[in-house]
């Protein structure tokens, strides 16, 4: 058994809690909860670690991804944000971010999304990243990237035209407005809106139903849906990443990020 796992089918990382349960279910849970599960290069880099693992488990079926605490994700840690020293370090950051993201969207599990708090920025992407993503009523989503001096990643700029056309895309991304659970389900965005202290138990049971099916044709529906809806995903990221080094090489960057919230 590998080292990372405990008897009970839990997986250890420093900033991500990683457990299966008797029926196939894995949850991952993002868990900076002080910091409102902000995205530090651990937790980045835990994401990517904690869905390949899974992916690679035999035992898991499924795979809820939530947050502990009070936020599913609030983008960007701006406390330990620090400007690039050249365009490898920068591109090496991008390119970790861009890494979680082939690990949810690419990995063959089906994801639910338990979408708690707040989903900003890079936390508003993984939530459209999941196959099945569940709104908490109270949860808040928004993309501050343009008024940063930034640029999306984890694809979203083919996943979330293809949710929502491209007119509404253009909204969400380039003025950056705050849209509630209930928006985001009108919208196409949130799959599911649920009571917030019935989020994780609906994430659950949907994940139980995935986990039941044959796995074999789970895995191919999920690949090639996720092939066939965005035009050209990978491409698309590709794109991301040059943009993203390009903006946080900018030393005005910085300086807006540290100034957000």
């Amino acid at each position: 058994m590998d080292d990372k796992y405990e008897a009970s089918g839990s997986l250890q990382y420093a900033t991500v809690r990683s457990e299966l349960d008797g029926h196939g279910v894995r949850t991952i849970s993002l868990n900076r909860p002080e910091s409102l599960n902000a995205m530090n290069r651990q937790l980045i880099d835990d994401v990517a670690v904690a869905f390949d693992d899974a992916n690679k488990d035999a035992s898991t079926g499924a795979i809820v991804f939530t947050g502990v605490g009070r936020a599913f994700c609030a983008g960007d840690d701006r406390k330990e944000h620090t400007h690039p020293a050249d365009e490898a370090e920068a591109r090496d950051f991008v390119d970790a971010i861009q890494a979680a993201t082939e690990a949810i969207v690419f990995g063959p599990k089906p994801v639910v999304g338990a979408i708690n708090g707040w989903a900003v920025g890079g936390g508003f992407e993984w939530a459209i990243n999941c196959d099945f993503p569940i709104w908490a009523e109270s949860a808040v989503g928004f993309f501050p990237e343009v008024s940063l001096n930034l640029f999306v990643t984890g694809g979203v700029t083919s996943l979330l035209p293809a949710l929502v056309g491209l007119n509404t895309a253009r909204e969400m991304l380039l003025l950056g407005d705050r849209y509630s659970a209930d928006e985001l389900q009108r919208l196409g965005v949130a799959w599911r809106v649920a009571p917030d202290d019935k989020l994780l138990d609906e994430a659950t049971v949907v994940a139980r139903q995935l986990a039941a099916l044959p796995a074999l044709s789970v895995q191919a529906m999920k690949r090639t849906l996720n092939q066939a809806a965005a035009t050209d995903l990978r491409v698309a990221m590709r794109l991301e990443t040059e943009a993203t080094v390009t903006g946080f090489l900018d030393p005005r960057t910085t300086d807006l990020v540290k100034k957000f919230g």
